[in-house]
């Protein structure tokens, strides 16, 4: 049995209580789901800023206690952290694109909140406080796969934001003794990922446009690679991440991911095979290939063994597979 079935069995019968900010996100509405299937007390703190209230809906809304509040508030980080064991935060302004065209919304949630939220914690007694870093923190370091000692220059002011907020989450262990694990997302994607906007991830946008009977648009000569994680690993890390014992597991930063690459022309390719075969009428454009994107790094890659000795992760769901669960779930 795998270190996260344990855990499953073991949250089942000592249930907590759990605060996940950006709950009405992507992952945050996720990680929702998964604790109340576990049995868990679930506050969810979110200011509809980028997340959707049907999110929330569809994980089941009266099965959690929900505060809308603004993580840029001190008061409303106080309130959701009362009488709560475990903080998983995911509330911030993602996008390398809407940090370059405004770097200071993008500090102001991302550094500001963040500070709010630990401030907020530390004063609860909160017993652990996990939160979402970022990939991008390896900026211009050309190493591969990805270590967690070896980063470089970030490349953006997101980045550059989820740098700070790793900084920030040491000194408050170190000087607060407030237990904190960070948690670098590479390329998290799954269903209700949002497809819209400016600055949609890739995997939904793709799939929307191709449903829609529109061009796809490749950034770049397409051979740019990622580490694609489903959003079932990224859920296993945050409760391990929250609950594992040992030396050394607080006040470090952990990379979660697949350690798989996939470019963006095989990506493409894959989102467009998992189309055809469910709707194959759906399939009728090529993809375009555009510009690079400025602030983006050529190749990432994780090596998650820091991960898997010091919490027990291990990713279940390939990046096949995951993308088969996607397609389903926006094609319905």
């Amino acid at each position: 049995m795998s270190a996260y079935q344990d855990l499953q069995t073991h949250l089942r019968t000592n249930p907590r209580t759990w605060l996940v900010t950006g709950a009405a996100g992507f992952i945050g509405s996720h990680l929702c789901e998964r604790l109340l299937d576990l049995d868990q007390r679930v506050i969810a703190l979110d200011n509809f800023a980028t997340g959707h209230r049907s999110n929330l809906e569809e994980v089941g809304l009266d099965r959690l206690e929900f505060i809308e509040g603004d993580i840029r508030r001190p008061e409303d980080c106080a309130r959701a952290c009362r009488e709560v064991d475990y903080v998983l935060h995911q509330a911030a302004l993602g996008s390398v694109p809407r940090s370059i065209a405004d770097p200071l919304q993008s500090h102001e949630a991302n550094v500001t909140g963040f500070l709010n939220m630990l401030i907020a914690a530390r004063d609860a007694g909160v017993r652990r406080f996990v939160y979402a870093s970022s990939s991008s923190v390896y900026g211009d370091h050309p190493g591969l796969p990805k270590v967690e000692q070896e980063t470089g220059r970030p490349l953006s002011p997101y980045a550059t934001t989820k740098a700070a907020n790793e900084l920030y989450a040491r000194n408050f262990q170190d000087l607060y003794d407030l237990e904190v694990c960070g948690l670098r997302y590479f390329n998290v994607f799954g269903p209700r990922q949002d497809p819209e906007g400016a600055y949609a991830a890739v995997i939904p946008r793709w799939i929307g446009r191709i449903r829609a009977g529109e061009t796809c648009r490749i950034n770049g000569d397409g051979e740019t690679s990622r580490d694609f994680c489903f959003i079932d690993n990224t859920v296993q890390a945050n409760l391990l991440a929250a609950t594992a014992q040992g030396e050394n597991v607080t006040g470090e930063a952990y990379n979660v991911a697949c350690e798989a690459r996939t470019t963006l022309n095989e990506l493409y390719s894959m989102i467009r095979g998992e189309i055809a075969r469910i709707s194959p009428d759906l399939v009728t454009h090529d993809a375009e290939h555009g510009p690079e994107r400025p602030g983006d790094v050529r190749h990432s890659l994780a090596d998650v063994s820091k991960a898997r000795e010091r919490l027990g992760y291990e990713p279940e769901i390939d990046v096949a597979t995951g993308l088969a669960r996607t397609v389903e779930w926006f094609l319905k």
